[in-house]
This record gives structure tokens, sequence and C-alpha cells, in this order.
């Protein structure tokens, strides 16, 4: 397992050189993200997923949330209309996962075997620039075993996976992140949005998309008694 410091306000193209070559190889890695350490692989690629559930000791019936880069690699991702990608648009990137409609690009590990995928586009530069580089979507679950609480702080992090029997190929030290909550989680598979987890979004950002999703809903209701 290998821990290679990250100055973020500094020049760090070496480290995400690093981290693509060993996701290229099917590897995982931890890295920083504008809410906590996520524990990525490439999504598209099942045997790099597999070794998320193993290091996580995760079920595989629990799906795993990915991110994405920009609009682009959502809908390629995921069936959008033109409502749902204005509501995403709203709250974009941020801390806001998206549960859509998944077009069967991703690893069926990824989803579960269901039909809709978690996806977001963090609000990080770091995150933007390994995407950008990468070219795949990554996933995203939190860098903690299944069932331990989360951790902004890379020290814990480090210290739990050093005595793990699966562990990350790569950890990106960034030093302890700023204090957040996991990402909001909102499903959009149907007319009426649900929220399924509070996270640190605005509550105006929130607030601004329910209320597009209502506006969807009406929309939606009007289209069909038209038919």
């Amino acid at each position: 397992m290998q821990v290679v410091k990250v100055d973020l306000n500094k020049n760090y193209d070496d480290v995400i050189l690093e981290a693509c070559h060993i996701l290229r190889m099917g590897g995982v890695v931890i890295y920083p993200t504008d809410t906590i350490y996520g524990l990525g692989a490439n999504a598209c690629d099942s045997l790099a997923v597999d070794q998320i559930f193993k290091i996580k000791k995760r079920l595989y019936s629990k799906p795993l949330p990915v991110i994405a880069r920009n609009m682009q690699w959502v809908e390629a991702l995921a069936y959008l209309d033109s409502r749902t990608k204005k509501m995403l648009e709203s709250v974009w990137p941020g801390a806001v996962t998206a549960v859509l409609q998944n077009r069967n690009h991703l690893s069926s590990l990824v989803t579960a075997g269901a039909s809709s995928v978690g996806i977001r586009i963090p609000d990080f530069v770091f995150t933007d620039s390994l995407l950008r580089k990468f070219g795949y979507p990554l996933t995203a679950t939190s860098a903690n075993i299944s069932g331990e609480e989360p951790t902004n702080d890379i020290n814990k992090i480090i210290d739990r996976f050093s005595q793990a029997d699966y562990r990350p190929n790569l950890i990106i030290d960034a030093g302890i992140l700023p204090k957040s909550k996991p990402s909001t989680v909102i499903d959009l598979t149907s007319p009426d949005p649900k929220v399924l987890r509070i996270g640190p979004s605005r509550p105006d950002q929130l607030i601004k998309l329910l209320s597009l999703g209502n506006d969807k809903k009406t929309h939606t209701k009007r289209s069909q008694a038209s038919k």
C-alpha cells in the first residue's frame, strides 16, 4: 500500500499521473473530495470494482455511488430528460448524488444489478483533474470499512487500512479535510423526487431542486392527461 502526500495548493500532476497508472491497471485509490475521502476504482471495470467490495467488506447487494467529470459524462451513463438535466444543473457541481436510470455502461457490480445508479459531479479541482486525466468515472464510496464511521482524518484512514487484509494500492494524503457529511442523495428515477439522505448541500439548493421536481411531476401529469 503506497501513501503519497499532496499539497492541494501546489502542482500535483505527478500524483495524478501515478493515480491514473494504478487505476488503469485495475487498482484502487483513496482520494480526497469536496466531502470526504473516496475509495475509487474504474467504475466500468468489474474486476477493479470487485476490489472495492473486498477492501470495504461491503455486501454485493449494496450499490456504489460514482463520480463523473461533467454533464456530458452523466448523460453517457444515465438517462436524462431536459427537465431533470435542468434540475441537476442547479446543484452541480456539488455535494448532491442523484439516483438516475442507468444506461448499463457501468459495471453491474456498481449498481448491484439494479436499473439505477447514484452519480454526482464533485465541486473539487483535484477530482476534476483526476477524472480528466483518467477518462472514466470512478467509484466514490467513502474510504472506510462498511459499518464503520467515515472520517475526514487521513491518518485514521491510513492506520485502518494498513491493518486490513485487503488494501488499496494507493492512498493520496491531502491532510485532514474540512469537516463535512457525505453528499445529499436524491432519487430522480420517478416524477416525484425523493431525498434519501441529507448531506452538506445548501438548503436553498435542495428547495430549488425539489421545486423543479414538483414542476416535473405536474408537467408529467399534464402530458399523460393529454394523451
